[in-house]
C-alpha cells in the first residue's frame, strides 16, 4: 500500500469505506452460497463482485503509482489476487481484496484524525469581515460586510465581541482579551489595547483567533492569503516535503524491496514447481501467499503516520514543525545553543539597581536622572525614565542636553552641571570614581550596564540596567537536561561579563559573549564537532540569528506568529513568545522517534513471521488478516501521539508573561 495517502477528499474516503463494506457483504454471501448452499456458480459470481468492490480503489492507486515508475504494495496485492483467480481460488483472492480494501479504508479513516487537526485550522478564519467605508476615520461612514479575500492592507475592520478575528492587524480602537490559542498555543486570553506607537504583542491580532467581551477596530496589516494562520496551514500541510531520514531511507529501500519481493516470489514458484515437482496450482498458490506475506504495508506507513500525528499534535500546542526531518532530528539533538537577547532574556532593558552614593539621598539620584533621561533619545533612556518616575515625586528641570557618543550625556539641572554615563565619560574629564568605585566594580561583575550620575561636582550614585532573564529560562534548561541535552550554550553579541552574568542566572553550561553573526555560526558548527552522530539545535528569533540557525541541524524560532521571516527560516517555530514550550517540543520529538522505531520493528517482525508461517502452510486468508491487522496496529500506535501530554505542555515550567516596565527595588 502506498505511503502517500490521499486525504484531500472526504467524499472519496466515504466512497472507499462504502466499497470496502460492499466487498465484505459480497464475500460473506459468496462463502454462504459456495460452502453452505452448494451454489458454486452463485458463489463465484459473488466473489467476482468482491473483486470489483474490493479492487476498485486498489486498482486506481496501483495505476497511479505504476505510471509514476513505482511498484508499491497495491500492485503486489493485485498481482496476488489475480494470481489466485487464475488458478480458480476465487475465495482466497476475494478475501485478500476485501481485507486489503477494508484495511486501507480504516487506515484512511484513522489518519484523517491527524490531518483533521491541521485542516481544522484553515476553517478558523471567518469568510466575511465588517469593513469601514465612507470616511477617513471610524467617526464617519459605516461598517459593511465584505469577503475576507477582498480585504486590502490598511482597511479598518470591526471585530464584534465574542466573534472571530477576520484579519491580521493592529488594534486602533477598543480594548478586549483575545483567545489566541489556535495560532500561538497560549492557554490564557491576551489583553489587547490600541497601539500608540510601534505595535507590540498587546496591539497585534491574528486572523482566526476569538475576541472577548470588547469590540475592537483593527487596521489590516496582511492580505488573507498572507495571514499568519494561512502561512501556518500552508507550511504544516506541506510537511511531507521535508521527509525524515528514516522515511527517505525507507523510500529508497522500497524501490529495491518491491522488485526483490517479486523476484523472490518467482523463485518460490520455480523451485516449487520445477525443482520440487509440486502441482502447478499448489506452487503458484504458495507463491501468491508469500507475495502477500512479504508485502510491506505496515513498513510503508510506519514513519509517515507517526510524522503526521506528531506534526499535528505540535501544531495544536502552538509549535510549528516543518516536516518529518526536523521532527525526527530534534529528537536526536544533544547540544543546543541559545541566543541571549529576546530568547533567554526578554530583550528589553530594565533598571535592576539604584545605588545612592555615600551621604547622598536616593531621591536626589532618582529625580536628577529622571529630569535628564526624559530629554534623551538614547535607547536606554525610556526604560530608565519609566523605572525611576514611579519612585520619585520630585520634579526637576533639565536643559542643555548634550550627547557624548559612547560615553553618556551632559545636561544642566537647576543650574548645576550633570554628567550621566559610563566610566569612560569620567575618565575623559579626569574625574576619579572613588565615592562609587566599589559599587561600580560590584555591578560590573554582575553584568550590569552602568549609568554613573554626578551633579554639581558630587556623585549621586549608580544605576544598573540589564536585559533581565526570563524567570522560566532556568526551569526550561532543567527540563531540557532531563530530556537528554548534554551541552547547553548561550551565545551573545553582548560583552563577556554580561553574557556570563545572564548565563550564571539561567544555568547554561557555557556563556559566550562578544560574538558577531559569523562568530555565532562558527560556534554552532563547533557544537556538532564534525560528528555526524551528534546533532545541534539553535534557538533564536529567526531574523538576525538566521545564519546560525541555518548552520544548526535544527533551527528553532521564538515568537514566530508575528514574523513571516521566522516562519520561513526556522525548522521549528514556537508561535508564541513562550520559551516553556521548547521542552515539550523536544519530548514530543523524542516520543515520535520511539513510536517510529516501534512501528518499524513491529512491521519487519510481522513480515518475517508471515513469510515463515506461509512456508509452513498457513492459508492466504489468515495471512491477509494478520497482514492488514499489523498495518492498523502501526497506524493506531502512531495516533497515540495526538494525545501526547495534552494539557501538560508546560509541565515543570511556570510560564512568565511578558513583563511591563516596573521599577526594581534598590
Amino acid at each position: 500500500m502506498s505511503a502517500e495517502h490521499d486525504h484531500d477528499s472526504g467524499h472519496s474516503a466515504r466512497w472507499e469505506i462504502g466499497f470496502a463494506i460492499a466487498s465484505g457483504v459480497t464475500y460473506t454471501a459468496g462463502m454462504i452460497a459456495e460452502y453452505a448452499l452448494g451454489l458454486s456458480g452463485v458463489g463465484t459470481a459473488l466473489f467476482l463482485a468482491t473483486y470489483f468492490f474490493g479492487g476498485f480503489f486498489t486498482i486506481r492507486s496501483a495505476i497511479r503509482s505504476t505510471l509514476a515508475g513505482k511498484f508499491e504494495v497495491d500492485f503486489l496485492m493485485l498481482v496476488a489476487a489475480i494470481g489466485a483467480a487464475s488458478i480458480g481460488r476465487f475465495a482466497e483472492g476475494a478475501v485478500l481484496l476485501f481485507l486489503f480494501s477494508l484495511g486501507h479504508a480504516l487506515e484512511e479513516f484513522a489518519l484523517a484524525r491527524a490531518s483533521k487537526s491541521i485542516e481544522a485550522l484553515a476553517g478558523l478564519a471567518p469568510r466575511t469581515a465588517l469593513v469601514h467605508v465612507g470616511g477617513p476615520s471610524t467617526t464617519a461612514g459605516e461598517f459593511v460586510d465584505r469577503q475576507v479575500d477582498d480585504l486590502t492592507v490598511g482597511d479598518l475592520v470591526l471585530i464584534r465581541p465574542n466573534a472571530r478575528v477576520s484579519a491580521d492587524g493592529v488594534v486602533i480602537d477598543g480594548r478586549s482579551a483575545i483567545d489566541q490559542s489556535a495560532v500561538t498555543g497560549e492557554s490564557m486570553p491576551v489583553e489587547k489595547e490600541p497601539a500608540t506607537g510601534r505595535a507590540g504583542a498587546e496591539n497585534t491580532v491574528f486572523a482566526g483567533t476569538v475576541n472577548g467581551s470588547g469590540a475592537l477596530v483593527v487596521r489590516v496589516t496582511a492580505l488573507a492569503k498572507d495571514s499568519t494562520l494561512s502561512r501556518v496551514v500552508e507550511l504544516v500541510a506541506s510537511t511531507d516535503q521535508a521527509k525524515s531520514p528514516r522515511q527517505r531511507f525507507l523510500d529508497r529501500f522500497q524501490r529495491i524491496y518491491v522488485p526483490a519481493v517479486i523476484a523472490f516470489v518467482i523463485g518460490v514458484f520455480v523451485v516449487g514447481y520445477v525443482a520440487l515437482g509440486k502441482p502447478f496450482d499448489d506452487a503458484f498458490y504458495l507463491a501468491m501467499a508469500v507475495l502477500v506475506a512479504a508485502s510491506p504495508c505496515a513498513l510503508a506507513l510506519a514513519t509517515p503516520s507517526a510524522v503526521l500525528a506528531g506534526v499535528a499534535r505540535a501544531a495544536r500546542a502552538g509549535v510549528l514543525v516543518k516536516g518529518g526531518a526536523p521532527l525526527e532530528t530534534l529528537g536526536r539533538v544533544t547540544s543546543i545553543a541559545f541566543d541571549k537577547t529576546g530568547t533567554l532574556t526578554w530583550g528589553e532593558p530594565r533598571v535592576t539597581d539604584t545605588v545612592a552614593a555615600p551621604g547622598s539621598p536616593l531621591d536626589d539620584l532618582l529625580a536628577t536622572t529622571l529630569a535628564v533621561e526624559r530629554l534623551s533619545d538614547h535607547p536606554l533612556a525610556a526604560a530608565v525614565a519609566d523605572a525611576v518616575a514611579a519612585r520619585t515625586s520630585t520634579v526637576l528641570s533639565a536643559t542643555d542636553l548634550q550627547s557624548v557618543t559612547g560615553r553618556g550625556v551632559r545636561a544642566v539641572v537647576e543650574g548645576e552641571a550633570v554628567e550621566i554615563g559610563n566610566e569612560r565619560l569620567f575618565t575623559d574629564i579626569g574625574v576619579a570614581l572613588d565615592p562609587v568605585a566599589a559599587d561600580v566594580e560590584r555591578l560590573q561583575a554582575a553584568g550590569r550596564t552602568l549609568m554613573i550620575v554626578r551633579r554639581g561636582g558630587r556623585f549621586l550614585g549608580v544605576i544598573g540596567v540589564m536585559d533581565t532573564p526570563r524567570r522560566e529560562a532556568g526551569q526550561v534548561l532543567d527540563r531540557l537536561r532531563e530530556s537528554g541535552m548534554t551541552d547547553i550554550v548561550m551565545i551573545s553579541g553582548d560583552h563577556q561579563q554580561v553574557a556570563e552574568a545572564v548565563g550564571r542566572e539561567v544555568g547554561v553550561d557555557r556563556a559566550l559573549g562578544g560574538l558577531l553573526p559569523e562568530d555565532k555560526v562558527s560556534h554552532v558548527r563547533e557544537l556538532s564537532g564534525g560528528d555526524r552522530a551528534r546533532r545541534c539545535a539553535m534557538v533564536g528569533d529567526g531574523v538576525n540569528d538566521a545564519p546560525a540557525m541555518a548552520q544548526a541541524d535544527v533551527g528553532i524560532a521564538m515568537g514566530a506568529a508575528g514574523s513571516a521571516v521566522a516562519l520561513e527560516t526556522a525548522d521549528v517555530a514556537l508561535m508564541s513568545d513562550d520559551l516553556g514550550r521548547l521542552p515539550f517540543a523536544v519530548r514530543l520529538s523524542r516520543r515520535t522517534s520511539r513510536i517510529i522505531r516501534q512501528n518499524l520493528i513491529a512491521a519487519l517482525g510481522i513480515v518475517v513471521f508471515l513469510v515463515i508461517v506461509t512456508f509452513l502452510g498457513m492459508p492466504m486468508g489468515p495471512v491477509v488478516f494478520i497482514h492488514e491487522g499489523s498495518t492498523l496496529i502501526v497506524v493506531a500506535n502512531a495516533l497515540r501521539l495526538l494525545r501526547f501530554e495534552v494539557g501538560r505542555e508546560h509541565e515543570g515550567v511556570e510560564h512568565e508573561a511578558r513583563p511591563v516596565h516596573e521599577p526594581v527595588a534598590a
